[in-house]
């Protein structure tokens, strides 16, 4: 049923014959059988095999740079960005803020804001209105919590 090959510098290859399933347990089945890479599967699950494809890799664009394409069309970038920041990093920096005014409150999104300014990533007003105004733009709620008299107060402190 097993069938060995010697290959060079003394390597030894195995090789099924009849490819088989065993059951170790009812969460658990092994597949001894010719396999080219590394399979998962959930019990009960069908794993089918296809040949290895070749894709011609200067036909394909960098993902990194699609996602920055995409988001120059579809949104507005983040007005404060410093304008000596790269392209790259500028839609790092409007993705994290858009990130942070989604989940955060008030105060770690000050705190945030004020980092930024200190690496230089960010030049922010010395209006809170206004800073609040672009905050709701990139999506900050405005309910309770979010007002714009408890911003100004955290805002540059």
């Amino acid at each position: 049923m097993v069938e060995i090959q010697i290959m060079k510098r003394e390597e030894k290859k195995l090789e099924l014959k009849e490819p088989t399933i065993n059951q170790t347990n009812e969460n658990c089945q092994v597949f001894n059988g010719p396999i080219s890479g590394c399979v998962f599967a959930m019990p009960g699950a069908t794993v089918n095999q296809s040949p290895v494809q070749k894709v011609n890799s200067a036909k394909l664009a960098p993902p990194q740079q699609s996602i920055i394409n995409n988001q120059e069309r579809n949104e507005e970038q983040f007005h404060f960005v410093h304008p000596e920041v790269g392209e790259e990093e500028a839609w790092q920096i409007h993705n994290a803020v858009k990130r942070l005014v989604k989940h955060q409150k008030v105060l770690d999104i000050c705190i945030y804001l004020n980092d930024l300014k200190t690496k230089g990533k960010v030049l922010l007003p010395q209006s809170p209105s206004i800073a609040y105004k672009e905050l709701l733009r990139m999506g900050m709620p405005s309910g309770e919590g979010y007002s714009e008299k408890y911003f100004s107060g955290c805002y540059l402190k």
